[in-house]
């Protein structure tokens, strides 16, 4: 047990475990990494995961050494509204939030109820999807702007994010892109080529999960050797409406739909696909794709801006407009064709690259971050 003067680091996020996706593992990595260098480490969240707003979760719970404390909530999952958030507050160190939410907006225009430092970690901000986007502009530029005066640090994860974040908050953003877990797909794509691909994530609208439908149907009409995994939990699109989706393109003895997979079972599909794709038009940073590089899978990769970034620094990726199905199912061919000519350079490429992205080195980073906030004085 850690000492009660530890620093305690309170992580605001609106979903955690058990829910999966990028940003609950990216808070449970970085909690990790803290815990494991003499942190105390709270996290607060919802007391329902969107994709069962049914169910309520226990309001306290340990998960793997950290304090989960649930609270509940009322409103849109798009902007859940949780006000006892300020109740779990007091005793932090530092309150870290996690994305741009209605907590990054409550935090900061109740800081007089708190009064703790403060910084956040942007997750792509709310412009995920093009839906509302003149008011998401708008309000981005008038309640962001001021709502981001009561951060000490606005952490953004991706260079997209900075070139966002800089419009509002230009000095005081930090660049700390995302960690990811490299040792829990380590090495486990096929051992040798194959015509599997497999795409993981929640199913919500910015994945473009039926324009990934589309590409598969071109290819299997080409071959219908192809085929698709698809891994993930319910989001914007249900599993009906992802079935109905693979149904509707003749494509159910091609494509493979696993909802809320363990790791294990991720490792197991992984077993047998060697490209990972992606249609997704709004990534914050592209953690899921790195993971998929660890695992030695070569990522095929809608050209978003977190994408684009992503491709400029590491050649074993391949980028594919899935708008047209016809010409990314021609990038999806390309890459199958260059993992035959090179099987065994291309997949050390993959899990190189993913390996520049461990947890140990992002979390230093965030605990500078902590210090130097801390070093001020509250």
């Amino acid at each position: 047990m850690l000492p009660a003067e530890a620093p305690l680091v309170v992580h605001v996020v609106r979903q955690y475990l058990p829910n999966r996706g990028g940003l609950e593992d990216v808070v449970a990595n970085l909690c990790a990494e803290l815990l494991g260098n003499g942190y105390r480490v709270r996290v607060v969240t919802l007391d329902r995961l969107f994709g069962a707003p049914g169910e309520t979760l226990a309001a306290r719970e340990i998960i793997a050494g950290v304090e989960v404390v649930r609270i509940p909530w009322r409103g849109s999952s798009r902007y859940p509204l949780a006000p006892s958030v300020f109740r779990h507050l007091r005793d932090a160190d530092i309150v870290h939030v996690h994305a741009i939410d209605f907590f990054f907006d409550a935090l900061a225009w109740g800081w007089p109820l708190h009064r703790r430092p403060m910084l956040v970690t942007t997750h792509g901000g709310f412009f995920h999807t093009r839906r509302f986007s003149r008011i998401k502009t708008v309000w981005f530029n008038t309640v962001s702007r001021i709502s981001s005066l009561a951060y000490s640090r606005i952490i953004c994860c991706s260079k997209a994010d900075r070139r966002l974040f800089d419009a509002i908050a230009v000095r005081r953003t930090s660049l700390i892109e995302n960690g990811a877990d490299t040792g829990k797909f380590a090495d486990a794509a096929a051992p040798a080529p194959t015509q599997g691909m497999i795409t993981i994530g929640r199913f919500s609208a910015n994945k473009q999960i039926l324009r990934l439908l589309d590409a598969a149907r071109v290819l299997v009409g080409r071959d219908p050797g192809w085929t698709l995994t698809i891994a993930g939990v319910a989001s914007d699109l249900s599993e009906a409406d992802v079935r109905s989706g693979i149904a509707d393109r003749g494509l159910d003895a091609n494509v493979r739909l696993v909802t809320g997979p363990s790791n294990a079972d991720i490792r197991r599909m992984m077993a047998e696909a060697s490209l990972f794709v992606s249609a997704s038009d709004y990534e914050g940073f592209g953690l899921v794709a790195i993971e998929a590089m660890s695992a030695g899978l070569v990522p095929v990769l809608q050209p978003n801006s977190a994408y684009r970034d992503l491709a400029g620094r590491h050649d074993c990726i391949a980028l594919a407009d899935y708008r047209n199905p016809a010409l990314a199912a021609d990038a999806i061919e390309a890459a199958h064709l260059r993992l035959h000519s090179d099987f065994a350079g291309l997949r050390d490429a993959t899990r190189a690259a993913a390996a520049g992205y461990g947890w140990p080195a992002v979390a230093g980073e965030y605990m500078a971050q902590y210090q130097a906030i801390l070093g001020k004085g509250r």
